[in-house]
């Protein structure tokens, strides 16, 4: 059967996945959100997240990171579980990468469990993120890490 797709598929996913990332920061980085720009945010993150995994140039970073916006979207959204099961992607997707994105994942994990009211396995969470971000070796990047993980009581 041939393809007589009217747009250019690759294209539209390079495309789609910046730009629902990026659409995704804008509601993330609002100081108040509507109940619907809180839908749409999760909305955003989970297409950038989908769009990334059809890139024929997708990795692990990519997913890693993609799986980290919907965990801190879904925390944000009052919705843990979703976080946790997202944020356990994103650090199973960040095995390999440098500490920062396996620091980030365990942030995520920590942030569920803060509002699971799990607080022995957010402490554990915590102090892993915190291990790891010890190894980051840029100071700009450990800086950011380790004031988001102050935010996490």
């Amino acid at each position: 059967m041939a393809d007589n797709t009217p747009f250019d598929v690759i294209a539209a996913h390079k495309y789609f996945s910046a730009e629902n990332f990026n659409r995704t920061w804008e509601l993330i980085e609002k100081s108040k959100r509507t109940d619907e720009e809180n839908l749409a945010m999760l909305h955003t993150a989970i297409a950038s997240l989908w769009h990334w995994s059809q890139r024929e140039d997708v990795s692990a970073k990519k997913l890693s990171i993609g799986y980290w916006q919907v965990s801190r979207v879904c925390n944000l959204i009052q919705q843990p579980s979703l976080a946790r099961t997202y944020g356990l992607q994103a650090l199973k997707h960040a095995a390999s990468l440098d500490p920062f994105y396996k620091g980030y994942a365990y942030e995520t994990l920590a942030r569920a469990e803060m509002q699971s009211g799990n607080r022995v396995i957010m402490l554990e969470y915590l102090n892993k993120a915190r291990g790891f971000a010890q190894q980051v070796i840029k100071d700009e990047d450990k800086k950011l890490i380790l004031q988001d993980l102050e935010t996490i009581k």
